[in-house]
């Protein structure tokens, strides 16, 4: 890999996020939690498959490195629809924009050979990895100078059976 200013997420920070909040109140917590939990009534576990490399954005300078998931099934699409409808009922807006899912790697701190490590990224060749998936997490993010630090809120096991 070329160097470059980056900072790599570590893989226990890894995650796929479905829905992004910012600061609500403590209070909406628990209601989002509750929204999750209904989001997941009746669904089956299914698999996504981690498969291709690309940068945010699509243009110009590179600020983002990911890697791309492929939703298999359609469960993840159809998990995500339901967490937009049950949290919208309850007024968290929903997204505007198309759901794109992919998981963060590493942030491009400086653009001095952004491109050419961005470039490299893409061509990586790697074999594509089938991950299960049987529950929605609703995680805390908290943002210090060593880094994000993710916390728990609430788990949620997917009630269907495959």
């Amino acid at each position: 890999m070329p160097e470059a200013k980056a900072s790599w997420n570590r893989d226990a920070n890894l995650h796929l996020t479905l829905k992004f909040l910012g600061e609500i109140p403590q209070a909406s917590v628990a209601d989002f939690s509750n929204a999750a939990s209904r989001a997941v009534v009746g669904l089956t576990p299914f698999s996504i498959r981690l498969e291709q490399a690309g940068a945010f954005p699509k243009h110009g300078q590179p600020r983002v490195l990911w890697m791309g998931i492929t939703d298999c099934s359609g469960g993840l699409g159809e998990l995500h629809a339901r967490l937009e409808d049950e949290s919208g009922r309850i007024g968290f807006k929903k997204e505007g924009r198309p759901f794109h899912p992919h998981l963060t790697i590493a942030r491009v701190r400086q653009p001095q050979r952004a491109r050419t490590l961005a470039a490299a990224h893409q061509q990586l060749e790697f074999t594509p990895a089938e991950i299960d998936v049987s529950e929605l997490l609703v995680i805390r993010s908290e943002l210090s100078s060593s880094g994000s630090k993710y916390t728990v809120v609430s788990r949620h096991a997917f009630s269907g059976v495959r």
